[in-house]
């Protein structure tokens, strides 16, 4: 039997940074939601624990044996080492470092369907200790719902209610690193930043009083990111100037930005638009729950 898990793109659609830790970590607030679009992972019970990794951009994915599909499976296996596994296939159509969660996603979507090949709940112990070994992201992606995520990415809230979202995501086809656009906010050990705090989001919230609350919320990393990466600046110019656009922002340390939308329509006006413009660029109008 082959199991299958869709991996959606993980969008921050606010992330405030609250300050650094002593020991190094950054401490965060941010509401994430998933999108439509995603990776692919397939699962065949029985064999050997392999990866194979094919797709549009699976030449950037890296080492198959370095994936974070095969650590999140080991660091299941060193906490129930009786687990059942088996060999993964995953499809890989989301850019790589691009801010989208996509690695985290994948991993946390191995855990989902080792879960169900063994009768785990995906709320488990020690299911979520090994989503926490695996990565900072890969926690809030193990159930894909809109929900706020704080702390270093170990902190979640309920799963949120929030009415669709229609949007336009745009990565330059660049990969930035996370650790570097940190490197650039300079923030010390023990440093805490005070610029606001985070707007109120509620459940079922009407869709006018959630765009009120994202315009008052922003993503501390963008100015960092946009100075390690001149693209990300074009592409936030090209959203804000889209007809239509509610709101325009990088989801988290880039360089894939998101634009909201009323209505799908528009959204894919908007998406049909950028892509007749900007050839080059990975260009996707989605839904963002």
């Amino acid at each position: 039997m082959t199991r299958h898990a869709r991996a959606p793109a993980k969008i921050n659609l606010t992330l405030h940074i609250l300050g650094r830790r002593a020991d190094g970590y950054h401490e965060l607030e941010s509401l994430t939601a998933f999108a439509g679009v995603c990776d692919h992972l397939y699962f065949e019970a029985g064999a050997p624990l392999s990866l194979t990794v094919e797709g549009p951009t699976a030449p950037a994915a890296g080492a198959n044996d370095d994936n974070l599909v095969l650590r999140a499976a080991r660091n299941l296996l060193e906490r129930i080492p009786a687990a059942r596994t088996g060999a993964f296939r995953l499809v890989k159509y989301l850019p790589v470092a691009a801010g989208v969660g996509g690695g985290s996603s994948d991993a946390a979507a191995a855990l989902r369907l080792l879960c169900d090949e063994n009768g785990l709940t995906y709320d488990d112990a020690r299911v979520l200790a090994a989503a926490r070994a695996t990565g900072a992201d890969v926690p809030v992606c193990l159930q894909p719902h809109a929900r706020m995520m704080a702390g270093v990415g170990e902190k979640l809230g309920p799963a949120l209610d929030l009415p669709p979202l229609c949007a336009v995501l745009v990565n330059p086809r660049i990969a930035v690193e996370t650790r570097a656009v940190f490197a650039k906010l300079g923030l010390q050990a023990g440093q805490a930043r005070s610029f606001g705090r985070h707007p109120e989001i509620g459940q079922a919230m009407a869709r006018a009083d959630l765009f009120a609350a994202l315009r008052k919320g922003r993503n501390d990393m963008e100015d960092a990111a946009g100075i390690l990466a001149r693209q990300i600046v074009d592409v936030l110019a090209v959203l804000s100037a889209a007809r239509g656009c509610r709101l325009a922002r990088m989801s988290g340390s880039g360089a894939t930005c998101f634009a909201l939308f009323e209505n799908r329509r528009a959204a894919v006006a908007a998406a049909r638009s950028v892509r007749r413009s900007r050839p080059d660029w990975w260009v996707k109008a989605t839904v963002l729950r």
